[in-house]
């Protein structure tokens, strides 16, 4: 893998200090000295402490990354919303797990990912999820194509940056047009869900009610401001709103969905690469589609 930078200002830089700021990190410098890469100045091998003069260029040579687990590549169909070099993002559909795990390892987003590349003989065939979802979540998802991505990407992970929407379809009449519900969280002891708890972590959820379906169902716009597990879920229902379809959260089981009805449809982030803010829509899935026609109807 290359990657090529040019100096555009006069500003007095190391060689070292300009790959820092094009966010090389000190550990991947590490492990070029250490043989793993090659960095080069106008195509020569040159020391990191030479100052650069306005024009060079600087490429960074990265040897195809090995797999610390073996995971099997799946045949099955990815839905692509976009591509490039360094980036793919994904609709995930509801009901297919992410990553592998001891429930399933052969057939999960991962694994149709590295099919995926492998087939379009990617130089690097190892998916990096940056953006998770729940396994019966539907929505955008975005993977690094290689290491160095994931690495430039992670600060704006750690920082909660990412521009991340949902919509939510959340029992009953959601009284307040636009509202925060900032209670810390917690996966609950001995169990597989989270609760609101004092003792948890810090979680924001902002939201807006898009449209109301009488007093039964509520349509809402989310934006996380943190990322929590099960973060929507359990926040909608600690303000008696539980969403709809969700067994976990007890939200209502009988109004036509077999899942959360939960979609991520938007997302934006900073491309390191590119210095440009990237932004993806993708459609509502036809199951929460029929519940809100039919609640339509219904009003």
């Amino acid at each position: 893998m290359e990657f090529t930078w040019q100096k555009e200002d006069k500003q007095e830089q190391t060689l070292k200090r300009f790959l820092v700021s094009k966010g090389v990190s000190h550990r991947l410098l590490g492990k070029i000295r250490r043989g793993q890469g090659t960095i080069l100045l106008n195509n020569e091998k040159e020391e990191l402490q030479h100052i650069l003069a306005k024009g060079d260029k600087i490429t960074l040579e990265l040897p195809v990354e090995k797999e610390v687990v073996a995971i099997q590549p799946s045949e099955k169909n990815i839905d692509v919303l976009y591509e490039d070099q360094n980036w793919l993002v994904v609709s995930k559909p509801a009901g297919l797990t992410s990553v592998p795990g001891p429930s399933n390892r052969t057939d999960t987003l991962v694994n149709r990912v590295k099919y995926y590349l492998i087939k379009q003989q990617a130089e690097n065939s190892i998916p990096h999820i940056i953006t998770r979802l729940d396994r019966y979540t539907s929505g955008i998802v975005l993977l690094a194509k290689h290491g160095f991505a994931q690495g430039l990407i992670d600060k704006q992970v750690v920082n909660h940056s990412f521009d991340k929407r949902y919509y939510a379809l959340v029992s009953g009449y959601v009284a307040k047009e636009h509202g925060f519900i900032e209670e810390p969280l917690r996966r609950k002891e001995g169990e597989a869900y989270q609760e609101v708890s004092a003792e948890g972590k810090s979680a924001k959820t902002e939201y807006w009610v898009k449209q109301h379906f009488g007093k039964s169902m509520t349509l809402v716009d989310v934006k996380l401001h943190t990322g929590r597990t099960h973060q929507i879920r359990v926040h909608f229902q600690y303000i008696g709103h539980p969403l709809v379809g969700d067994m976990l959260y007890r939200g209502p089981l009988n109004m036509g969905i077999k899942r959360q009805a939960l979609h991520a449809y938007e997302l934006s982030f900073a491309d390191p690469f590119s210095q440009k803010t990237l932004t993806f829509k993708d459609k509502l899935p036809m199951d929460m589609r029929i519940v809100l026609e039919n609640a339509k109807r219904e009003l």
